[in-house]
């Protein structure tokens, strides 16, 4: 989708969309109409009950020379600050309009206390809002068709090209998650992925590295290749380094590491059939990295980040590890695998070890569909965040607000840490069934070395959607991209 900004609006075709506060003088805001027009979009609201609240909209048809033209009202609600609201109205606009017969949106902000920056948010809902994946759709019917192509915003003021630059770039970054987790695991698997990744970011100056199954079990890796020993698919770890430093500095990358599961069956600890076609999603998180570092490149971000993807297949081969086995991570602990569906840690462990060995970062985040558990304890509107850093868990709790991506914090504990403790290993993989995220979350802690603030991200509630939200419509939800983004470019960048 194109996105233009103009200081009048255009003339030619086009359906007219108009914010509106809750404090508003609505004759005000319709100014530019005839008064036949703006009576008749008065009434239209009224009868369709248009109490402005946040991306609430009222819609009619209003004479425009000898033809009509489409009105759009949409509310901003009562507060001028609320979390991502411009975004929430240029997105709640597309979904509107985006198979209607319109092909182009002007939305007139002209009048409102509305910046450049502002302006490029409601494009970025926009244009977000509109992505699909129609790929694999072959009889697709005349009114299922997007035809919105263009969207202009009106009266936005000054820096509304610069601030779209930045954001067009994490839009290319979620596009690209977006992309990779609804693919299906027989065209995303360890290596498709790793080469969509260089495909991707061709170009723009990102170094790659890729540790085959080989090099893992040189380094030791034995629970990153165990979870993958039951597939023909063989594992990978993808590392993707940008320098925005241009290395003039010795600061320490920001690690992000992705959980990649591309199919999980369970194991021999197999998942129910009903439903399982959606474990083709259980690599949101290294999704997530992979989208993070194309938009760090694109808008060209001063901070130096590596994002780690930790890829592999779960599958119940009769090479595949058993629950009882004992793995040596990379680390030298040892672990009872008591589930081989708790396997995303497994993964995760040794990355994390890698990791911090590699590049010795400061700051290290890791990103996993977990636990269901997460999913019962907060639904699908926060993801979970634990923290053994209160600085840092609150940076990315403000990161969440700003870009609609949003974190809660969960305990952690001794008490819940024991409860991972095996009586013939160092620890075992799955523990009791209470506090089953904050347990998981205690697992990956054992393996953060002193001196590094980390944080791991439970995102298991949000990267899939079942019904349509702000910014997606049902499926992948691109969770994480902004939330980094936004987190990177305010504490890390300079």
């Amino acid at each position: 989708m194109k996105v233009t900004f103009a200081a009048q609006r255009p003339e030619g075709a086009h359906a007219l969309a108009i914010p509106v506060r809750g404090e508003d003088m609505l004759n005000d805001r319709l100014a530019g109409l005839d008064e036949a027009a703006r009576r008749l979009a008065a009434r239209a609201a009224d009868a369709q009950r248009f109490e402005r609240e946040a991306a609430a909209i009222a819609e009619t048809f209003v004479a425009e020379g000898e033809g009509a033209r489409r009105l759009l009202l949409i509310g901003l609600g009562g507060k001028k600050d609320e979390d991502a609201i411009y975004e929430r109205i240029g997105g709640a606009l597309a979904a509107r309009l985006l198979t209607s017969g319109e092909t182009r949106l002007v939305i007139d902000v002209a009048g409102l206390d509305v910046d450049g920056r502002a302006a490029a948010r409601i494009g970025f809902g926009a244009a977000a809002r509109s992505w699909r994946h129609d790929v694999y759709r072959t009889k697709l019917g005349r009114k299922q068709k997007p035809t919105l192509e263009e969207v202009v915003i009106v009266g936005g003021g000054d820096g509304a090209g610069e601030a779209w630059n930045d954001l067009a770039a994490v839009l290319e970054g979620l596009r690209l998650t977006r992309t990779l987790v609804t693919e299906p695991a027989n065209v995303i698997y360890p290596e498709s992925f790793v080469e969509r990744c260089r495909a991707a970011m061709d170009g723009l100056g990102v170094e790659f590295e890729v540790l085959d199954d080989a090099r893992m079990r040189k380094l030791g890796m034995g629970a990153l290749l165990g979870v993958g020993q039951g597939s023909v698919r063989p594992p990978r770890l993808l590392a993707m380094r940008w320098n925005g430093g241009g290395g003039e500095t010795k600061r320490k990358p920001v690690v992000l590491i992705g959980k990649g599961i591309t199919f999980d069956t369970g194991g021999i600890s197999i998942k129910p059939a009903a439903g399982m076609e959606a474990m083709k999603w259980d690599m949101g998180g290294a999704a997530a990295v992979a989208g993070t570092i194309r938009a760090l490149a694109a808008r060209k971000s001063g901070a130096d980040v590596v994002g780690i993807c930790v890829l592999a297949e779960n599958m119940p081969d009769g090479n595949a590890q058993r629950p009882g086995d004992i793995v040596t991570s990379m680390s030298g602990q040892t672990i009872e695998v008591i589930n081989t569906d708790a396997e995303g840690r497994l993964v995760l462990c040794d990355a994390m070890t890698w990791a911090q060995r590699q590049y010795k970062p400061e700051v290290m985040i890791d990103l996993a569909t977990l636990t269901g558990a997460m999913i019962i304890s907060l639904g699908h509107e926060y993801a979970g965040m634990f923290s053994n850093d209160a600085g840092l868990a609150e940076r990315l709790a403000a990161a969440g607000s700003e870009s609609g991506d949003r974190l809660w914090r969960m305990p952690m504990g001794e008490a819940y840490d024991k409860l991972m403790d095996s009586p013939i290993a160092d620890m075992k993989n799955s523990g009791v069934r209470e506090g089953g995220s904050i347990t998981a979350a205690c697992f990956l802690g054992r393996f953060v070395e002193d001196g590094v603030k980390w944080a791991h991200l439970d995102i298991a509630g949000m990267v899939w959607a079942d019904k349509p939200g702000h910014l997606y419509d049902k499926g992948a939800t691109g969770f994480g991209v902004a939330l980094l983004d936004r987190f990177i470019a305010r504490y890390h960048e300079g």
